[in-house]
């Protein structure tokens, strides 16, 4: 199934970075890619160790209503340098219209250099389901109960 997501390019965007691209055909989430203001494509941004920042795309995207843009880590940058999501995944709404940025943590013990167009996250488009809560008296019961982190048990 294939949904069209309007993208926009802020005005100060390199037109050169590619926008969100599914690098294989299997694939579930498309790369986004750091877009840096002139005058930082040069340099880039450099991420020390348990630092966050807001990494910029250079976009805004229009999801459809009724579904929504998970922000992911990327698996490769997590596992060698411990660069994650500290909100993962992140949520972009179907209403919002603002900049997309990608906020990224150091989770490594080094810092960890952000090039203009490195791949940093991964979107993936889901459907959204909103539901109606209700207070109730009671809660159907069942094998687990109430056992709450743990409770069924290591292996």
């Amino acid at each position: 199934m294939t949904q069209t997501i309007a993208v926009m390019r802020e005005d100060w965007a390199d037109p050169t970075v590619a926008l969100p691209h599914y690098e294989t055909p299997g694939a579930a989430g498309a790369d986004l890619r750091a877009n840096f203001p002139d005058a930082q494509r040069t340099t880039g941004l450099t991420l020390h160790p348990m630092a966050r920042v807001i990494v910029p795309t250079g976009l805004r995207v229009a999801i459809p209503q009724g579904y929504e843009m998970q922000i992911r880590p990327r698996s490769g940058l997590a596992f060698k340098h411990g660069i994650s999501l500290p909100n993962t995944p992140g949520t972009i709404d179907s209403d919002y219209r603002g900049p997309l940025g990608v906020l990224l943590i150091n989770l490594g013990q080094e810092p960890f250099t952000i090039a203009h167009g490195d791949r940093i996250a991964q979107a993936i488009i889901a459907p959204v389901v909103q539901a109606q809560f209700e207070i109730m008296t009671a809660l159907d019961d069942t094998a687990r109960g109430s056992g709450g982190f743990g409770s069924t048990g290591t292996a």
